[in-house]
């Protein structure tokens, strides 16, 4: 997608009507499922994000609409200014800090705290999201969007969800007090300022089990233990339970799960943007590996316990 279609788009949003190029300017930031853009008018920079295809098979707008302004009042995201519904259409606040990547998570100091400072107070704002993130609905709902899609599944995927049940049943032993969370913490969803985390792209959102943001970021991240640890006493404000800890463990295996069918989804879409079969096969096995490792036994039995 060009600059000029994304003029074309910014005039859609009230106030923007009559803008030209003279009065723009506009540079294409990237996107995984979307089209993102910096622009620049009058001193004051926003950010422009136009959906994908096929987004709207799988994503309310109406239900991020609503999260993306909760997370800008609770203070860990930038303010949005326009949201079409109908389209996903959406003008926020351009935040000027460096996109996370996983190198730049495991290398820069105090990543993982500050990404740990974010979702607790996200965590604890008060703030109410639309949705519930319910993990194992989301994958009976991404296996129905498969099927009448007829797109291939990794070999013993079906094994695996009903290995699954397990993981259901530990965490069903003692379940969280709901908060509103992100539930997608890609790195390149945190903007690090080296003092604080802002945190982007409320599409997945919903009120979920606090833990799901800390293991899936540090899957997404690809941190080690030491990371782990950092994150976990940061966001925890000290010593970490077995139960707490082996909780976050056991979602990051469940991610992978979940995120395996939204790479297949992408992949049957014909997204462009990367190798989405190689991306699902990864966290495929990924999974697999995780829940077949020794220790994995052991925090499902800590998080059963409680």
């Amino acid at each position: 997608m060009d600059t000029q279609t994304a003029l074309t788009r910014l005039r859609q949003v009230p106030g923007f009507e009559t803008v030209s190029d003279g009065d723009v300017t506009i540079e294409r930031l990237g996107g995984l499922t979307n089209v993102v853009f910096k622009v620049t008018r009058a001193g004051r920079t926003y950010l422009l994000r136009i959906p994908g295809a096929g987004t709207e098979s799988y994503i309310d707008r109406t239900v991020e609409a609503h999260n993306a302004v909760a997370a800008a009042r609770a203070g860990v995201s930038p303010e949005v200014f326009h949201f079409d519904k109908e389209s996903g259409l959406m003008l926020a606040d351009y935040i000027d800090a460096p996109t996370m990547s996983p190198e730049l998570f495991r290398s820069t100091p105090g990543a993982p705290t500050r990404a740990a400072n974010a979702f607790r107070t996200l965590h604890r704002s008060g703030q109410t999201f639309e949705f519930r993130f319910e993990l194992f609905s989301m994958i009976d709902g991404y296996l129905k969007v498969l099927a009448d899609k007829k797109a291939e599944l990794p070999q013993g995927y079906h094994d695996v969800v009903a290995e699954a049940a397990a993981v259901r049943e530990a965490l069903d032993a003692h379940p969280a007090a709901l908060a509103p969370c992100h539930c997608d913490p890609l790195c390149e969803n945190f903007l690090d300022t080296g003092d604080r985390m802002w945190i982007v792209d409320w599409e997945y959102s919903g009120m979920n089990d606090p833990l799901w943001d800390l293991g899936d970021l540090s899957v997404e991240a690809g941190f080690g233990p030491e990371h782990d640890r950092e994150m976990m006493e940061a966001y925890c404000g000290g010593s970490v339970d077995d139960a707490t800890f082996g909780r976050m463990v056991i979602y990051k295996a469940m991610c992978d799960l979940l995120w395996t069918l939204w790479g297949l989804i992408q992949h049957a879409d014909g997204n462009p943007v990367e190798d989405f079969w190689a991306y699902s096969v990864e966290r495929f096995e990924r999974c697999k590996a995780l829940m077949a490792s020794p220790d994995f036994a052991g925090h499902l039995d800590a998080v059963r316990k409680g």
